[in-house]
């Protein structure tokens, strides 16, 4: 996979060079080019933003920078045979980015990222590479930054993890929360290691047992249970018939229950009633 950066902070990509990236970086798995916006400006204080039509506070990305910076990416791009590109996008206002989406652009092999300062840029960019190219404006959640880098090294960390080898075990990402599948619309539970006993806390039998039929329930389990309590917006748009017996017999004991007249849209409603104590 191809991954261009174009930023006016390329120090704030160092990170990229770091961990599971870095190590995919070194070994060729992943090409990461990070350029500096303000080599495509022509003047002397370097320009890159200037003040929005309209009025109104703050200042917008020029259109000029980011069109000849983005132009001379995909020329060094295509000569190289990066393949078919994908603009991305970071901003407040752009679709939230999920595991899903995730798993989606691990399969591009060339990704185009724009972190914006200020208040944006200019629109008329985004609208014109949208006809090359297919874009993704995302957003890493309801909050805003001073600026796009630090949702480009989410996304390129969530996305090159699941690049073929660069995890050591391939299985790993399997039961993450949100892992396409079972747990699409899980949290994970808790997780132990050695010792079994610490400061008088012990883990909990079962993972003791060897049993793996009565593991896997249990950390099923351990999900329902965490994602009720953390996330229950995931719980309410499930569908239920993702959901089998032993399941439906956990949310009732954490004190869900299937809507009758809902479940065609997917929906669970919460019980105001006892719950488990």
């Amino acid at each position: 996979m191809r991954l261009d950066v174009v930023t006016i902070f390329p120090e704030y990509l160092e990170p990229l060079n770091v961990s599971l990236v870095g190590k995919a970086r070194a070994r060729g798995q992943l090409n990461v080019q990070v350029h500096d916006l303000r080599e495509w400006t022509y003047d002397r204080h370097n320009t890159v933003d200037d003040t929005p039509y309209g009025g109104g506070p703050g200042m917008v990305m020029k259109t000029d920078p980011w069109g000849d910076a983005l132009d001379s990416v995909l020329a060094e791009g295509y000569e190289s045979g990066a393949g078919a590109p994908t603009l991305i996008v970071p901003t407040p206002s752009g679709r939230p980015f999920t595991q899903e989406l995730a798993v989606e652009l691990s399969e591009r092999p060339w990704l185009i990222f724009t972190p914006a300062r200020y208040e944006g840029i200019d629109r008329r960019v985004i609208d014109e590479y949208a006809t090359r190219m297919r874009v993704h404006e995302v957003s890493i959640g309801d909050y805003v930054l001073a600026g796009g880098e630090a949702a480009v090294l989410v996304v390129t960390e969530a996305v090159a993890r699941l690049l073929p080898g660069v995890l050591g075990n391939a299985e790993s990402h399997r039961d993450d929360s949100f892992a396409p599948g079972a747990m699409a619309s899980l949290l994970e539970g808790p997780v132990y290691t050695k010792p079994p006993e610490w400061r008088g806390r012990d883990i909990p039998d079962v993972l003791l047992s060897g049993h793996h039929g009565k593991i896997a329930r249990w950390r099923r389990d351990e999900a329902l249970r965490r994602t009720t309590a953390n996330r229950p917006d995931l719980i309410e748009r499930c569908d239920p018939r993702a959901f089998d017996k032993k399941d439906r017999e956990m949310l009732s004991i954490l004190g869900w229950m299937p809507d009758p007249e809902g479940e065609r849209f997917g929906r669970f409603w919460r019980r105001t009633e006892a719950v488990e104590e």
